[in-house]
């Protein structure tokens, strides 16, 4: 979930006051602490550090400056400073923020769990006297780690048998599947293709105009879910139309439409049904090289036992957590939690796909996420910040090889290459949160060998929702404003500027 920094630099003192040095930098803090997770910070960067960073930043261009009626670095340093300190001010108010910050990610008394929220362009050289510019930073939490040693602990075990197999393979086999047109009215498990509508008080707001939705129980959306939906569209035929209500979540993207509750509108257009492909060898060679169906039988029933694992991680986790976060009573702020609702949806996946699950049912998982951020963040984040203070007490950590493991896992479930999937989570920027599933599974596992377990028998769930990728309300997200004329020209002139010093390349 988050990638949380483990350094040791002393900084604190009564007054709540810090001054670093750094061989680069010399700069003083004032910590003030606005919640559990919360930090603001004020730095204060003497006017000789400032003037050394302009002496330098001159004494690098002045060599290479084209200025007119002067030969290629002979203009004179007053000249140079005069006609391009705006442009320099620039880049020394990015060096001295970007230097002034790097104790504060080393400094062991904060943990930062994200990157400093400051706005460059608020920032500005004074002419005379320090520069001083404030952020906020958010942080780890203080608290006491509890006692996980000896926790009472339920587990889930089951022993998978061929007709388990057998059930599961029909439910992989439904990715493959071909829909066709069906006579009469449709039934549980059935597909209808239909043009979807959400209106609130007369008025439509939303609709898709076609969508394919296969018959469950229960259908879901990104905020919002349809019990019932199986007697909804019981007997239903094309030409047909269906009505009933919604309540969307508290936690769906458009503000506008929290808990309210919408109409929904399905205007059948076409009744399928599935029909299952035939396990040829053909089919068995494209589906993963596999030489026969005993095969397949064989990786099924490896992502069955893989299931298991990540279902008995899911309800330790729960216990552990349970018992382990009855003293976290700090608040998290909002924002926190917002930002960090993706990358717990992207921890999510990976880690549902490296245990074999469906792509249904990971999109069922997502959905209820969507539906419940808030809750389930909260509980996330305290959950995922106790795992890893007991990892850093325990010094555990992560090996090439867990990489390894994880990845390969992956790209079985999404029949890709280990290469491919690496890349794509490194061009994402999301090994950190393949880090983080490591360590806790980890912490996890460490726990539970000095747990008291009582097994229970684990039952398989029969497939109840539906769930597709649909916002009911949408977004109210703010659009992007376009750049305008005087922003296009302003970078004309900086392109300019550094042409004429040749140093259009450095940055």
């Amino acid at each position: 979930m988050l990638e949380l920094e483990n350094k040791n630099l002393e900084t604190t003192n009564e007054e709540n006051k810090v001054a670093e040095e750094d061989s680069s930098l010399n700069c003083s803090y004032d910590i003030q602490t606005i919640s559990a997770c919360e930090r603001k910070i004020t730095v204060t960067i003497p006017r000789e550090e400032i003037d050394r960073y302009f002496s330098n930043e001159f004494d690098d261009i002045i060599k290479n400056a084209n200025v007119p009626g002067f030969r290629k670095g002979r203009a004179p340093k007053k000249l140079v400073e005069k006609r391009y300190r705006n442009m320099v001010k620039s880049r020394v108010i990015g060096s001295l923020v970007m230097d002034s910050i790097k104790p504060i990610h080393s400094n062991k008394e904060l943990t930062p769990i994200s990157e400093p929220d400051i706005d460059l362009d608020a920032i500005d050289v004074p002419e005379t006297g320090p520069l001083v510019f404030e952020f906020q930073l958010e942080v780890r939490p203080e608290f006491e780690l509890p006692n996980w040693e000896g926790l009472k602990i339920q587990k889930p075990v089951k022993k998978f048998s061929s007709e388990d197999v057998d059930h599961a393979l029909n439910r992989m086999l439904t990715d493959y599947g071909q829909l066709v047109p069906k006579d009469g009215g449709a039934k549980t498990g059935d597909y209808i293709v239909t043009r979807l509508s959400f209106s609130y008080e007369g008025k439509e707001f939303s609709s898709a105009d076609e969508e394919t939705i296969r018959i469950r129980p229960t259908l879901s959306f990104n905020d919002g879910s349809i019990k019932d939906f199986d007697k909804l569209m019981e007997e239903v035929k094309a030409g047909d139309a269906r009505e009933t209500e919604i309540t969307l979540s508290q936690d769906a993207t458009n503000a506008n439409y929290r808990g309210k509750t919408v109409l929904a509108k399905f205007e059948i257009k076409e009744v399928k049904k599935l029909e299952l492909p035939e396990i040829t060898p053909e089919f068995l060679k494209n589906l993963g090289d596999f030489d026969n169906i005993d095969d397949l039988k064989d990786e099924i029933r490896d992502a069955l036992e893989r299931q298991l694992i990540y279902e008995q991680h899911r309800y330790v986790r729960q216990q552990v957590t349970n018992s382990l976060t009855i003293s976290a009573t700090w608040e998290l702020p909002p924002a926190l939690l917002q930002r960090q609702s993706s990358r717990e949806l992207q921890r999510m996946i990976l880690e549902l796909q490296r245990s074999g699950y469906t792509t249904q049912d990971i999109r069922s998982q997502i959905n209820y996420l969507r539906q419940n951020s808030r809750l389930v963040m909260t509980q996330a984040l305290k959950e995922h910040f106790i795992l890893e203070k007991i990892a850093e007490t325990e010094n555990i950590l992560e090996t090439d090889e867990d990489y390894d493991t994880e990845i390969r896992l992956i790209a079985s479930q999404q029949g890709l290459t280990p290469r491919r999937v690496r890349a794509q989570l490194e061009k994402q920027g999301e090994m950190d949160i393949l880090r983080n599933q490591i360590i806790e599974r980890k912490v996890l596992d460490l726990i539970l060998s000095k747990a008291v377990i009582t097994e229970y028998p684990y039952e398989i769930e029969g497939v109840t929702e539906e769930a597709i990728d649909y916002a009911v309300a949408g977004s109210n997200k703010s659009e992007i404003h376009e750049a305008t004329e005087e922003d296009l020209k302003a970078a004309n002139r900086e392109q300019l500027e550094k042409r004429e010093l040749g140093i259009a390349n450095k940055d």
